[in-house]
């Protein structure tokens, strides 16, 4: 393994910038996965509405009207992302570096710059390609952003989407072109929590963030959502570190994630995507 030692170099690690996930603002876990690889999650039809018999005229009929049986269906949500790494740090290698490679700060550096964007570019992925709402890919400038979202908010508010905590993702290059138009006036007077999660304004009730383009997909606009709709388990995080394991002598580091990403066919109402051209 080629390093740099430190007889040659400052003791410190030049780190890649990284930023934290975001994906809990527009996601949830409302189901567990515990002892199971699948969940089942049913679908209950609803019966019309008809006008009251009141002088019971069909005498065939219920007053009611006609009694209907309901649909029961299921929505199989299967995690399939099974995912690892490893890497091995050598007992010198540790120690010429002035503690600069030790095992614990690779492995923290593995998860922030590794495995976290991987997980959050699967997720936003799998949202674009489920979304209930994929219009026609267009060309956002600063003149018709703020009308593009204005569809996007038409079209959740359309099919009874919750109006509280919906989530406007953009990128840097979308969130320049709404600040530099001359009809959104965003809300930046953020509390510390939001800001936390990655809330940079408000707008129209949804909380703008911003994510690089790095862990969207190509082509990517706005996406306006509700957490409620899309469901990203975690079910396995598993990290060691062993110590002079046979056959090393040092320490090997090994990590397995397994995860998925799923829209609920109920909820893909609540995810619109605008791509651009």
């Amino acid at each position: 393994m080629a390093i740099n030692l430190a007889a040659k170099f400052y003791p410190f690690v030049d780190e890649k910038f990284t930023q934290d996930s975001k994906k809990s603002m527009v996601t949830n876990n409302d189901f567990d996965w515990s002892g199971a690889k699948t969940v089942k999650v049913y679908k209950i039809t609803t019966a019309q509405m008809s006008d009251y018999d009141r002088n019971g005229a069909n005498a065939s009929a219920s007053r009611y009207g006609d009694v209907k049986d309901l649909d029961a269906s299921t929505e199989d949500l299967t995690i399939t992302k099974d995912r690892a790494f490893t890497f091995a740090i050598d007992k010198l290698d540790s120690d010429e570096t002035v503690l600069q490679l030790q095992a614990a700060s690779a492995l923290e550096r593995q998860i922030r710059e590794v495995v976290i964007p991987e997980i959050d570019s699967y997720v936003y992925s799998v949202m674009c390609q489920k979304a209930g709402h994929v219009p026609a890919a267009v060309s956002l400038t600063a003149d018709n952003v703020y009308e593009e979202i204005l569809k996007a908010s038409q079209a959740l508010d359309d099919n009874d989407a919750p109006e509280t905590d919906r989530v406007l993702i953009v990128t840097p290059a979308t969130y320049a072109l709404m600040k530099k138009s001359a009809d959104i006036i965003m809300e930046t007077n953020i509390g510390d929590e939001m800001r936390r999660k990655g809330v940079i304004s408000m707008l129209d009730g949804a909380a703008v963030v911003k994510v690089p383009s790095s862990r969207l997909p190509e082509g990517f606009g706005f996406m306006l959502c509700h957490p409620s709709a899309t469901v990203a388990p975690t079910k396995l995080e598993d990290y060691k570190i062993h110590e002079d394991p046979p056959g090393i002598s040092g320490s090997l580091v090994e990590g397995r994630v397994n995860y998925d990403a799923f829209v609920l066919e109920n909820k893909a109402n609540a995810v619109y995507y605008q791509s651009v051209l």
